[in-house]
């Protein structure tokens, strides 16, 4: 059943854009391949049809890379607000404020929780917020049974690198201290993040190696994990409306700037010399995301370091997927599929 403009807060007009985009997304992939021409990528795999539908929209948009960074984080927060998932109502939501003025959001489902995921947004590490993000991390915290930790990191140009990662590690060092008072065993904390988060949640998950505590899980998805190569991926969906390579500069200019080093491995990942003895990893992957490719190599680079890890390939899907669940069918499976891979990792 359709809500109302004036119970979702929307104007007349961003109700009607938002049912019409569900509406199309929902129509049947047999119609829809008759309305839009689907990719097929040079691994053979073709793309869900309501994504290709919603990427030759997304294609005719402006570009944010051409604003301000203030205002493409005003484009992006009324982008969620119309087309956005609804918010789930959670058990207990709990707003938190960190060391040295970070500010966090903990949801929980149900009345008790099956451990804690310590979270890091997307974004290039200048877009995105605990606002864009409430509603994926309500699903998120749902479909797993666990806490989720939305930890609002900051965000370059202001706070270029390193900010972000040492936000991180003042996050994840309040989870160690909270956790008993949310019921949370210390061995049941997990860190992850999509995209520019899922390189945040690496590299923490590095710089706490040989810590007593260490997260018992990294779930990377879709993450950017080398800042200084260049990968078939990269090349193959230089134009993909879901991610530029024109926007991906536009990222990285900002947030690593002339003077640091993009080879440093708290910069990239999946240059570290060494990954071995790090906590188990689940990474996911998308089929036509410039960012493929350097989740496939550090997927691979973990396994080869003796680090238990589970991948999770999505054929169908773009970067941003995570994001995309009220519009696509596909990439709301998909969401589940990483909260049961969570669930299964932990187990």
């Amino acid at each position: 059943m359709s809500t109302s403009p004036a119970a979702t807060g929307l104007s007349v007009g961003e109700w009607i854009q938002r049912q019409l985009g569900i509406g199309m997304g929902r129509l049947p992939a047999s119609l829809l391949k008759r309305l839009v021409d689907v990719p097929v990528n040079a691994d053979g795999e073709q793309m869900a049809p309501e994504i290709a539908m919603l990427m030759s929209a997304v294609a005719k948009a402006p570009d944010f890379s051409d604003l301000s960074p203030a205002e493409a984080r005003a484009a992006e927060l009324k982008d969620t607000r119309i087309y956005g998932e609804r918010p789930l109502p959670m058990g207990h939501v709990e707003e938190l404020e960190l060391p040295g003025g970070l500010a966090a959001t903990r949801y929980r489902a149900g009345t008790s929780s099956a451990g804690l995921v310590v979270y890091f947004h997307g974004g290039g590490f200048v877009l995105s917020n605990r606002a864009v993000y409430d509603a994926p991390l309500r699903f998120l915290a749902h479909h797993s049974g666990m806490d989720v930790l939305s930890v609002e990191y900051r965000l370059a140009p202001e706070n270029p690198y390193p900010a972000p990662h040492d936000d991180a590690m003042v996050a994840w060092e309040y989870a160690l201290t909270h956790a008993a008072r949310w019921g949370i065993p210390l061995d049941r904390i997990a860190v992850a993040g999509d995209s520019a988060g899922a390189n945040i949640a690496a590299v923490l998950t590095q710089r706490l190696r040989g810590h007593e505590r260490q997260p018992a899980l990294q779930a990377l998805i879709y993450p950017v994990t080398d800042l200084a190569g260049s990968r078939p991926s990269h090349r193959e969906f230089a134009d993909s409306p879901a991610l530029t390579a024109k926007q991906i500069a536009w990222f990285l200019d900002q947030y690593a700037p002339p003077g640091v080093d993009r080879t440093d491995p708290h910069v990239s990942p999946l240059l570290a010399d060494d990954l071995t003895g790090l906590p188990p990893a689940l990474v996911t992957v998308a089929g036509f995301d410039p960012l493929r490719d350097d989740g496939l190599a550090y997927a691979a680079r973990l396994t080869e370091s003796g680090v238990p890890m589970a991948l999770i390939r999505e054929p169908g899907l773009v970067h941003g997927y995570l994001t995309l669940t009220a519009l696509s069918t596909t990439s709301r499976d998909a969401v589940k599929r990483i909260a049961w891979a969570i669930v299964r990792a932990m187990a």
